[in-house]
């Protein structure tokens, strides 16, 4: 069953940004249920064995021992590129199934929110979704990246080339989001975007 037969009424909300934008903080205000995708990534790591036998089968000098560690995943980008794609060719496919299982979950949802950092990247929204852009000052970006644990500027770097251009993603964007204020005006604000989202959907 596809995803779009689980209830044609739910509103999707896909949550688009960089690196560091605060995309997930984003989420969590729209009160809904959330689809992080980073969660489900490290849930993967911590207890799939299959998920482990493969990328150990692609990357064996890093991927060594179960459960997967995080730095050896770091040190195997760090050394080639490439071995972002192998992680990523292995890792994308089991997101996208969990995400679909996620929806099916949710069918009788008024709004669902997919915090997919790779949403864009890997074709995963459809022409329903209603992308939210997250716009963010540069040096608190930067901040957050830093107080982040396995801060690496070098794979930091790697990952944001493997990224569609953030002025591509805003053009896309239904909605635009500027991340900038206290986090109780940003809760008034997704409020009334969301308020608003719904009588649109309403009105149409």
């Amino acid at each position: 069953m596809v995803e779009d037969a689980y209830n044609i009424f739910m509103i999707k909300l896909g949550i688009i940004g960089g690196i560091g934008s605060g995309k997930s903080f984003i989420a969590k205000l729209f009160n809904s249920p959330v689809f992080n995708a980073d969660k489900e990534v490290n849930y993967l790591y911590k207890n799939s064995k299959d998920c482990f036998k493969k990328l150990n089968n692609q990357i064996p000098k890093f991927v060594k021992s179960f459960p997967i560690s995080k730095k050896e995943l770091i040190a195997a980008i760090s050394h080639n590129t490439v071995n972002l794609k192998k992680i990523s060719s292995i890792v994308h496919p089991k997101i996208k199934k969990k995400m679909n299982t996620f929806l099916k979950k949710n069918k009788n949802s008024k709004i669902v929110v997919l915090d997919v950092p790779l949403l864009i990247e890997n074709k995963l929204y459809k022409k329903d979704y209603i992308l939210v852009f997250v716009n963010s000052k540069k040096s608190k970006v930067i901040n957050r990246l830093k107080n982040r644990k396995n801060y690496n500027s070098n794979i930091l770097k790697k990952l944001r080339e493997n990224q569609v251009m953030l002025s591509k993603k805003r053009k896309l964007a239904k909605y635009i989001v500027d991340n900038k204020y206290s986090p109780n005006v940003m809760k008034k604000k997704i409020n009334n975007l969301k308020k608003k989202i719904l009588d649109e959907r309403n009105n149409t």
